[in-house]
């Protein structure tokens, strides 16, 4: 079974990819994020985010990203496993909301409807062997049970975003470094041949911790196809 699932991948280890304005597109949404969001939430939510039209040009799923995302550190290489150690963990990083039924990256179905999304790292065990050289991912919490910007305790990320899926594991999209020289502004398209995917480039806005400019920082999120085995 195909898959919605979000992960920011190393396009340039793999000369297979291409961006590509084929099959799958983004757009900008000129609307504000659902109701449905808290309004504490809503608050730090962009004004307008990006909509996401599967192959048949039909809506599949619209993201709005916090304007911007505290950051400890500027965006550097990877720290072993991690690659995003400037970032908190339950990090509240934008909003979703699925037109229809997705699939996070172990294919646990989503039901549609609008849902956080918040940064987190997989437990060290012998469980998510094989899932990903890095730890970084993002969660699904549903927007009813996620209504104030503080970052809850890993076990309640974690609880919360399995009540995504409706079961006991987590509704989670892994996440890698962005394309290299991957748009600032502009949403784009990316097609992975090997791996059978789909993905969206997005621009992060980060606030870094001392400084008084804020970094943009893209990110590369697979809207379409299912984890390998």
């Amino acid at each position: 079974m195909r898959s919605i699932h979000f992960s920011l991948l190393l396009l340039s280890t793999f000369t297979n990819e291409c961006f590509s304005q084929e099959s799958w597109k983004a757009e900008v949404l000129k609307q504000p994020p659902p109701e449905a969001v808290a309004p504490e939430i809503r608050s730090v939510l962009g004004d307008q985010g990006f909509r996401i039209l599967d192959e048949q040009g039909k809506t599949h799923a619209e993201i709005w990203l916090r304007r911007a995302i505290p950051s400890s550190d500027k965006p550097g290489e990877p720290k072993g496993a991690v690659q995003f150690p400037f970032l908190k963990e339950g990090e509240l990083l934008g909003s979703l909301q699925f037109a229809t039924e997705g699939h996070d990256y172990r294919d646990q179905s989503i039901t549609k409807g609008v849902y956080t999304m918040r940064y987190g790292l997989q437990p060290v065990n012998g469980d998510h062997l094989g899932v990903s050289t890095y730890r970084d991912y993002s969660l699904l919490l549903p927007a009813s049970k996620d209504r104030t910007l503080v970052a809850p305790a890993r076990k309640q990320l974690e609880e919360r975003s399995a009540e995504s899926a409706g079961t006991s594991h987590p509704a989670v999209f892994i996440m890698l470094m962005a394309p290299e020289g991957a748009s600032k502004t502009a949403a784009s398209i990316v097609r992975d041949e090997e791996k059978d995917t789909w993905s969206v480039v997005l621009p992060l806005t980060l606030t870094v911790k001392g400084q008084s400019e804020s970094i943009v920082h893209p990110v590369r999120l697979v809207i379409d196809g299912a984890a390998q085995p």
